[in-house]
């Protein structure tokens, strides 16, 4: 028996041996080769024409809660670590009393810098409201030209080197105004109703009249026969059941009670890694996506570290969303229910998420969360046909030469088609040909279908008005389009 054993343990020996390990004083020890490493590397911007990590300032080291600079955008490196922390850098008394002091400095800083970039006029386009009918659409363009230029067609004249030499460009990013902290931040409308959110350290940075209407209206694809199925009521889980038991299937109610229903996140939860003053339950998905649209509110996109270039996003409207393959501005999330299970309450760190409470939400859940987002339609469009081209009876010659600049010379339709006015890609408009800054790289196009209640615009909310989109697209693709003919883009993109 002793010599059968022999020959099957030099065979594991040699086993072990062939696929890289190596036995030694009792122990195994994985052998890993360096990797290869091309002698003599050179480095190349790869078509950026400088060299940009070297020529940008290095991320300041901020501890949470430490006001970050507002002009993230000239900032690049690498931190210290991909991962955060479940803890405050200081006791909580002490956390509560450094934000009363630094808060009304802060909010006054926020309001000039905001007020350099804009002019908030609130003056608005007349006799344009959103669907609810109640809300004003404001007028634009209301961001500043830069000192020395006398007008955007001006501006548009001028190259995007020579725009970017003298530092002209007035669609710069816009930044977290708490970068170091971040998270959730709430407009006044939502606070009004559900002071539990504001926060001790920071406020919205942009005016309610540039900001979603509240609440807004919600149509379903199940039953455009009743219009705004809330009667302008905010849906809660107070309410929701009542509302809606006997026009949703069941699994759609589950779904809806799931979008409702509050959950700790990064800081709003009840612990003291907070930024309420009281212990709070939490946000949950129709806290920021209102009726299944949105109120305004912003975060920071989870897809990026350092967290100081986390990428400001607004919140998206769910309206539509079952015409949608891309979800998500910077990464390609391809379901409703995908997106349900990894929204954005923990930052995209697992770490925070154990620390503080996880959601738990099992797929067979965020199915049905899914489902009920695949019945939130966009408004009607009463001037749009039914292969969405304007009824000519019903629209005015305005908005008819809007829509033939919208297929033809201002290219909009080259990422904005079919039914939801989306191509469903992610697009690098490669906007630091304009100014100098880190490259913002491939971000998610949006739907165009409802577009006039979604304000403000592009990804991180810098463009206020859809006056301010059309300028920022006429210089970035080069349109060079005349003051009448962005009046007809914003006529038409109106009826949409």
């Amino acid at each position: 028996m002793k010599n059968k054993k022999i020959p099957i343990i030099i065979s594991i020996v040699l086993f072990v041996g062939a696929v890289g390990f190596q036995i030694a004083d009792n122990s195994l020890h994985l052998l890993q080769s360096p990797g290869a490493k091309i002698e003599n590397y050179q480095k190349s911007d790869y078509g950026l024409n400088s060299n940009y990590v070297d020529s940008l300032k290095p991320f300041p080291d901020l501890k949470k809660g430490e006001r970050s600079p507002f002009d993230l955008y000239k900032y690049a490196g690498k931190s210290n670590s991909s991962f955060l922390s479940p803890d405050l850098p200081m006791s909580w008394n002490e956390w509560v009393r450094f934000h009363e002091d630094q808060k009304p400095k802060l909010m006054a800083d926020i309001k000039n810098y905001m007020s350099s970039r804009h002019n908030f006029s609130n003056e608005a386009i007349p006799g344009a409201f959103m669907s609810g009918g109640r809300k004003a659409i404001m007028m634009g363009p209301i961001s500043k030209l830069p000192s020395g230029v006398n007008s955007y067609e001006e501006l548009a004249n001028l190259s995007p080197e020579e725009i970017k030499k003298r530092g002209l460009f007035p669609y710069t990013p816009l930044a977290h105004p708490l970068h170091s902290t971040a998270h959730m931040v709430f407009p006044d409308q939502w606070l009004y109703a559900h002071p539990e959110h504001r926060r001790i350290d920071v406020d919205h940075d942009i005016p309610d009249q540039y900001l979603p209407e509240f609440p807004p209206p919600m149509f379903l694809t199940t039953h455009k026969e009743y219009g705004d199925i809330t009667n302008g009521r905010e849906v809660t889980l107070g309410n929701y059941f009542e509302m809606f038991n006997g026009l949703l299937s069941p699994e759609q109610l589950e779904g809806l009670k799931e979008l409702l229903k509050p959950t700790p996140t990064t800081f709003f939860n009840h612990t003291t890694h907070r930024v309420t003053l009281e212990p709070s339950a939490g946000v949950s998905c129709f806290s920021c996506h209102t009726n299944g649209h949105t109120n305004g509110a912003f975060e920071l996109a989870p897809d990026t570290r350092p967290h100081l270039a986390r990428l400001r996003v607004g919140t998206p409207s769910m309206r539509g969303n079952y015409n949608l393959m891309q979800l998500a501005s910077k990464r390609s999330i391809r379901s409703m229910d995908h997106f349900a299970e990894v929204e954005e309450y923990f930052e995209g760190d697992p770490g925070i998420q154990q620390a503080i409470g996880p959601r738990s939400q099992q797929r067979s859940v965020t199915n049905r969360m899914g489902d009920f987002n695949a019945i939130l339609d966009f408004p009607p469009a009463p001037k749009l046909g039914p292969l969405d081209k304007l009824i000519p009876t019903l629209a005015t010659e305005q908005e008819l030469q809007g829509e033939k600049l919208f297929h033809g010379k201002a290219q909009c339709a080259t990422c904005h088609s079919g039914p939801a006015f989306v191509d469903d890609y992610l697009h690098d408009l490669k906007v630091e040909r304009f100014y100098k800054g880190r490259p913002e790289g491939p971000i998610k196009t949006f739907p165009l279908r409802g577009i006039k209640d979604s304000p403000p615009y592009l990804h991180d909310g810098r463009l206020m008005t859809l006056h301010d989109a059309v300028e920022f697209f006429n210089l970035i693709l080069e349109l060079k389009l005349n003051r009448e003919e962005k009046d007809d883009l914003v006529a038409y993109m109106l009826c949409l």
